[in-house]
């Protein structure tokens, strides 16, 4: 009996090439199918994780071990004040690091006096110290931050947001404030844990009370600690800040609102997710379907190959080597498109590019058994004909 040649790895290889070959255009729509519901799957992945490297690099940056006091409601539904001496009793809590205020001012700032009162562009106007920039660790994009000698003077500091709002040309401009004319001498860049100053127009304390009839009531603490004392001094803010309303006093931390948010995006994405699972099983139905019409065309290359001496397993892991080479190929064209869509757009954010390995292997993993799947029933059809009945048929 003369026993069938075994094919070797190479060989099956070469036979799956040939079948692709012969029809390319039938492949490369089969192939754009995977190709797709891989590339969503690695953007989502892919910008996600950038998104968080970001995150936590701006956290690294800023630290997390920054608290902000506000006055709360009081018991009679008003809002409450906290006390003028709120900022130094805070300061004398042993692991504080730094603590800064700011205070809402009454007044509405304008490009110039000529615009109509009421168009402020909701702009807040904040009486704020010396020291705020460091505590809060922000910078200036452009000029200076206030010093203790502009901060007696009739000068503000714009946020990203105001500057952008009042159109201004830049440092050295004067803006219509409080009925007053204010020198601009800085513009901040944006402050991630402290938004609430970037759509502010920010005064010196000094001049806010001889300028702007500032009471000098604090409406923000922001208060840096040492890392490890952080949910400590978190405790006992109230009590410090307003001892003799300690329940009207509202402490949080940023940072927790930043990684909220970041929770809030991953349900975003495990539906973005969800929708590249369908693209990529949308993409093994046309697997299925490109093998079955190939298995159809053969037939009589099948009955002539069982005719030679082929047996049911060869012609079995010919086909379905070509459905697992026409997955391999999605998965290549769309690993490609993936990574370049997440490199785009975290270039476009100015984060870092990450793309988890995991995330590719696992998109690979996914696509050899879909493709497995969708060529193992065409695969078996084929190895079931007889070579009479291939031979013979139209």
């Amino acid at each position: 009996m003369i026993r069938p040649a075994r094919l070797g790895p190479a060989d099956v290889a070469r036979l799956g090439a040939a079948g692709l070959r012969a029809r390319p255009l039938r492949v490369f729509l089969s192939a754009l199918g995977v190709a797709i519901g891989i590339a969503a799957m690695l953007a989502v992945v892919g910008i996600s994780t950038s998104s968080r490297a970001e995150l936590d690099r701006t956290l690294d940056r800023l630290g997390t071990n920054l608290l902000t006091v506000a006055p709360g409601e009081g018991h009679g539904g008003e809002r409450a004040t906290l006390p003028i001496e709120s900022t130094a009793m805070v300061g004398r809590i042993g692991p504080v690091e730094s603590v800064s205020a700011t205070g809402a001012v009454e007044k509405a700032v304008y490009r110039n006096d000529r615009v109509p009162t009421g168009q402020t562009g909701s702009i807040a106007v904040l009486a704020a110290g010396p020291d705020l920039l460091a505590t809060v660790r922000a910078t200036t994009r452009h000029g200076t931050w206030l010093t203790p000698a502009t901060a007696a003077y009739p000068t503000v500091v714009l946020g990203a947001t105001a500057a952008r709002r009042l159109d201004l040309p830049g440092v050295g401009t004067r803006v219509w404030l409080g009925g007053e004319w204010f020198a601009v001498v800085g513009i901040l860049a944006p402050v991630p844990l402290a938004d609430e100053l970037d759509s502010a127009a920010l005064v010196g304390w000094e001049a806010a009370r001889r300028f702007l009839s500032f009471d000098g009531h604090p409406t923000r603490l922001y208060v840096r600690t040492a890392q490890s004392e952080v949910a400590a001094v978190q405790a006992v803010l109230g009590r410090t800040a307003n001892p003799e309303s300690p329940d009207e006093v509202a402490v949080s931390r940023p940072s927790d609102a930043l990684a909220a948010r970041q929770a809030a995006d991953r349900t975003l994405n495990g539906l973005l997710l969800g929708l590249g699972a369908v693209a990529l099983v949308v993409g093994g139905i046309g697997i299925a379907n490109t093998v079955v019409i190939s298995v159809l065309e053969r037939r009589a290359e099948v009955g002539l190959r069982r005719a030679l001496g082929a047996t049911r397993r060869q012609i079995r892991t010919q086909f379905l080597t070509e459905s697992l080479l026409l997955s391999a190929l999605g998965w290549a064209g769309g690993a490609v498109l993936g990574i370049a869509a997440t490199a785009l757009y975290a270039q476009t954010q100015r984060w870092p590019l990450v793309v988890p390995a995991w995330a590719t292997a696992g998109g690979l993993a996914a696509t050899l058994l879909i493709g497995a799947v969708a060529g193992l029933l065409p695969a078996i059809r084929a190895s079931r004909l007889s070579p009479t009945e291939a031979l013979t048929s139209p």
